[in-house]
């Protein structure tokens, strides 16, 4: 039989200033996140879920929780769900306004295929493949849930779809509580990935 691992990103965080939080604690939903997280909870009732995972920050432990609920399981915390590392971590991180505007940063960001700013990317992969057979293999032959962030999903997915990891972070298909699903076959292997957004209509208009 098949089975299908689901990366959930966490909801919207309360983050007014605009800071990129990265692996800082303290950072929380905001009221429509939690709402977010709900929304995700009841889409997910129609999965047969064996396992949830989440990283350990509080906005995926957050997002996580209506969905142990819904399933009466318990949240397994894995590390390799994390957010990616970066230099950058607790600045505002806005072209025009924000730590781009600093010539001493610029030395941070002469490699975009490594990444020079953060966590390498091989690296990133590695432990989001960890993270997808770990949740496979503990989830008793039924789906998986994995809660974990933007940029470790979407380097994930870039991986499997053999494409580059130099991307527009602007162009990510990785949206406030998406869901990135893998399939995999009966040999266990990747077989199709596919993408949903069960709380579009709460997603906040630019």
């Amino acid at each position: 039989m098949s089975q299908i691992v689901y990366f959930v990103r966490h909801g919207e965080v309360h983050n007014p200033e605009k800071i990129l939080y990265g692996r800082q604690s303290g950072w929380n939903l905001s009221e429509r996140g939690k709402l977010m997280a709900e929304k995700i909870a009841e889409w997910s009732k129609k999965l047969n879920v064996g396992a949830i995972f989440s990283s350990p920050l509080e906005r995926a432990q957050q997002t996580a929780a209506p969905i142990a609920k819904a399933h009466n399981l318990n949240i397994q915390t894995n590390i390799d769900l994390i957010e990616a590392d970066n230099i950058f971590e607790g600045k505002k991180f806005e072209v025009g306004s924000g730590v781009l505007m600093h010539p001493s940063t610029w030395k941070y960001l002469i490699n975009p295929a490594k990444p020079s700013w953060g966590e390498p990317y091989v690296d990133l992969v590695n432990r989001m493949l960890r993270a997808l057979w770990l949740a496979r293999d503990n989830s008793f032959g039924k789906s998986a849930i994995c809660v974990s962030h933007q940029l470790p999903i979407w380097i994930l997915r870039r991986f499997i779809e053999g494409k580059s990891f130099i991307h527009d972070p602007r162009r990510r298909q990785c949206t406030l509580a998406s869901v990135t699903a893998i399939e995999l076959d009966d040999a266990g292997s990747i077989s199709k990935i596919n993408y949903l957004e069960p709380a579009k209509d709460l997603l906040p208009h630019k």
